[in-house]
C-alpha cells in the first residue's frame, strides 16, 4: 500500500535510508512542512514489534505537518523494512540507532526540536536524552518504568528457568505460529536497563513531557507514578483507556 493511500493528508515525503553503526540500513520517511523556512525537524520513534507505519506515528506526523513542522519516522534496526535481526531487550543498540538518524540531520543543518517516542520508543527516548545531553525535549508516550514488569505475561511464570536451560524462548502466536525469537542475551539486556537511573541522568535543562495511558490495573499506575518522580517533569498528562 502507498503512503499516500495510507493518509492522503501527507503531501511532501521522502524515503530516506540511513546506515546505523552496525552498517544496517535504516529506513524511515521524511516528511517536509512547505509552510515552514526554518529546519527544525521532529524524530519519531515506534514501540515493541511495531513500525514507522503504524496509526500511532502517522496520525503524530500528520499532526506535526498541519502546524508546519517537520518529521522523520523510522524503522529500528530489526523491525520493519530496517536491516537487522529483531531482538526483544535491544534498548541500548536502539538508541544508536537513534543516534546515527540524529546525526544525519545534524550532518544535514537540521535543528531536532523533539524526539518523540511510544511505548518502547518512549523508553528508548529517555535513555538517549540520558546519554546524550543535546536535546531539550523529549516525549514519552507510554514507555514502561520497571523493564522486568510484563516479562511473565509474555512468556510465563517459568521464563528464566526455560531461557537459562536452552538459551531462547519462542513466543508463539496463537495459531502456533512462531512471532518472534527471545535470546537469553536479548532478555538480560532488557533485565539489565534501569530506566530509574538512567532518567536521574536527564539534564535538568531537557524538557520531558509524559504521556502515561492509565490501564484498569493498579500496578501499571504505580510504574509510571514511579517514572515520573524520576526526574523533573514538565508536563503530565494521563489518558485512561
Amino acid at each position: 500500500m502507498s503512503l499516500a493511500s495510507q493518509n492522503p493528508s501527507f503531501e511532501h515525503y521522502q524515503r530516506v535510508i540511513i546506515p546505523n553503526k552496525s552498517g544496517e540500513k535504516l529506513v524511515g520517511i521524511l516528511h517536509e512542512s512547505s509552510g515552514t523556512t526554518t529546519n527544525d525537524i521532529v524524530i519519531l520513534c515506534h514501540g515493541f514489534r511495531c513500525s514507522k507505519d503504524i496509526n500511532l506515528i502517522l496520525n503524530l506526523a500528520a499532526a506535526l505537518e498541519k502546524e508546519q513542522i517537520s518529521s522523520f519516522r523510522f524503522d529500528f534496526s530489526g523491525n520493519g523494512e530496517s536491516e537487522g535481526s529483531f531482538e526483544y531487550g535491544n534498548h541500548w543498540k536502539e538508541v544508536d540507532d537513534l543516534h546515527a538518524v540524529a546525526q544525519h540531520f545534524r550532518e544535514s543543518n537540521r535543528v531536532i526540536r523533539a524526539i518523540v517516542g511510544h511505548s518502547k520508543g518512549g523508553d528508548v527516548v529517555l535513555l538517549y536524552a540520558s546519554k546524550y545531553h543535546e536535546l531539550k525535549t523529549v516525549v514519552n508516550l507510554s514507555g514502561r518504568y520497571d523493564l522486568k514488569a510484563g516479562i511473565e505475561e509474555r512468556l510465563g511464570k517459568d521464563y528464566l528457568e526455560r531461557i537459562r536451560k536452552d538459551g531462547f524462548f519462542d513466543v508463539k502466536r496463537s495459531s502456533g505460529k512462531l512471532d518472534y525469537r527471545v535470546t537469553e542475551e536479548s532478555l538480560m539486556d532488557r533485565l539489565g536497563t534501569n530506566m530509574h537511573e538512567a532518567c536521574l541522568q536527564i539534564d535538568k535543562d531537557c524538557r520531558s513531557l509524559q504521556f502515561m495511558v492509565l490501564l484498569t490495573k493498579l500496578s501499571r499506575f504505580k510504574m509510571h507514578m514511579s517514572l515520573l518522580r524520576s526526574y523533573q517533569i514538565t508536563s503530565y498528562i494521563s489518558l485512561k483507556s
